[in-house]
């Protein structure tokens, strides 16, 4: 088996990239941790949805996943063996704090307070994720992120994580993706808990940069000098299909659906106003109260960018139509040619350096590059190696392309790697693999692919 990778090309954009650079692994807790009811946690709303017919493919399910709860040591070693600086994960909030009010479960806490001090003993800085998903089922009852209280509950959950871990962790970052959370669990009903109210969504985007806010401001009340602080979005580009009207608007209304809705308050203290009267128009109003922008625009040390692919977009639909049959907009996304990943999505790295430079001139914020990556049809060969080209060409681009944004100055300081095992893909389960270690799930055993090995040896390359 070959255990090397190319030497870096000179010539590669990626040799570009400083010794300062950090470079790490991510993963999240329902994606990886199994023990779904074990020493005290509570269900999720990832729980329950597993649990509806024909919601995830196959009927998979989080219950064991890659059991990480039992074997988080390997999995440490296995981080450490790849030569990152970071290790990216979330913790499970039904885990720390059952049914997400009230008092902290120890047994839950103690996992992170473990796994913290494993990275650390192996040299591996902890970067920490409060929310990847898994709300507690309790608090969907009560509402969920529609609900206004959800929001403090989140901050009170915070701060316990917050007080157990800071002497150790020194970045936070609140949430992961509240787009996703927003309108793949609320608008389309693709993911946890499964509702379908645009209108929901819309109340679900606000009082999680409510909860963002609330937790930050607290967090740094009790926080040290060395701490800092961020939030985690999913963006690409989208670009109109044709220069027409239709088609620019829908570019537009993508982008502010997934991009400005979420910087714009974060940074500015205001939702785009091109937004706002797009959402007056199918009679939304956002439940923004007194003091909610302030709250929400304090001040952020990073920003983490989840970046996958970037779509064309047109403002009608097959047939012409400029609206559905709901009465909205249309936005299409067109397919313009380009190679796939498994998950259908488009490759288009220089949608990655695009996105990554309009980010930093718009909003100055620091950047990390906190998932990317992409899924392939992974099979092993006859000793159990993955030889995965597409994912080594895929990352090569990808990091290249995070250079060049650098190059026409950006200020981007790390990249993570999505992800580092294969997992449970949410509603796919198990069928699409993310990880450049491969996951047998029958065996639990892990061996890491050909982009592993890739990946660590450039991290070396660059260390010189």
């Amino acid at each position: 088996m070959d255990t090397t990778a190319t030497p870096l090309d000179v010539q590669n954009p990626i040799a570009t990239l400083p010794p300062s650079f950090r470079w790490g692994v991510a993963t999240s807790a329902y994606q990886i941790e199994g023990a779904v009811d074990e020493d005290g946690r509570t269900r999720s709303i990832w729980d329950t949805f597993c649990e509806v017919p024909d919601a995830i493919d196959k009927g998979d399910t989080g219950e064991v996943a890659c059991d990480h709860y039992h074997r988080m040591p390997q999995d440490v070693a296995l981080i450490r063996d790849l030569g990152v600086d970071l290790y990216r994960f979330s913790v499970a909030w039904p885990r720390v704090q059952p049914r997400g009010r009230g008092p902290v479960n120890p047994a839950g806490l103690g996992f992170y307070d473990r796994l913290t001090d494993e990275l650390l003993a192996n040299g591996v800085e902890p970067w920490l994720t409060l929310y990847h998903w898994d709300l507690p089922q309790e608090l969907e009852d009560a509402g969920g992120w529609p609900a206004r209280d959800t929001a403090y509950r989140f901050a009170d959950y915070s701060m316990i994580v917050f007080d157990a871990l800071k002497d150790r962790i020194k970045t936070w970052t609140t949430l992961n993706e509240p787009w996703c959370s927003a309108m793949l669990g609320y608008a389309y009903g693709v993911h946890a808990p499964g509702r379908r109210d645009f209108a929901a969504s819309m109340h679900a985007v606000h009082h999680l940069l409510l909860g963002h806010g609330l937790a930050t401001q607290r967090m740094k009340e009790a926080a040290g000098e060395h701490h800092e602080f961020g939030i985690t979005l999913n963006m690409g580009v989208s670009t109109p299909e044709t220069d027409s009207a239709a088609d620019r608007d829908a570019a537009r209304r993508s982008d502010a659906l997934s991009t400005r809705i979420y910087l714009d308050p974060l940074v500015h203290g205001r939702y785009p106003a091109d937004l706002v009267a797009d959402l007056a128009q199918q009679g939304i109003e956002l439940p923004v109260q007194d003091g909610d922008l302030e709250i929400i625009k304090t001040p952020l040390d990073i920003l983490g960018v989840n970046y996958y692919f970037s779509e064309t977009v047109s403002g009608v639909d097959e047939d012409g139509n400029t609206h559905d049959a709901l009465g909205l907009p249309v936005s299409r996304p067109i397919p313009t040619g380009r190679p796939i990943t498994a998950m259908g999505w488009e490759i288009v790295p220089e949608g990655f350096t695009q996105l990554l430079v309009r980010l930093w001139e718009d909003y100055r914020l620091p950047i990390f590059v906190t998932e990317n990556g992409s899924a392939f049809h992974d099979e092993p060969d006859e000793t159990g190696f993955v030889r995965d080209d597409d994912r080594v060409a895929y990352f090569d681009s990808h990091i290249g392309a995070v250079a060049l944004a650098r190059q026409q100055g950006a200020d981007i300081r790390g990249y993570f790697a999505w992800s580092l095992m294969d997992n449970f893909e949410w509603a796919y389960g198990y069928d699409k693999r993310f990880g450049i270690v491969y996951v047998d799930y029958d065996t639990q055993e892990r061996t890491p692919k050909q982009s592993a090995l890739w990946y660590r040896d450039t991290i070396r390359a660059l260390r010189g």
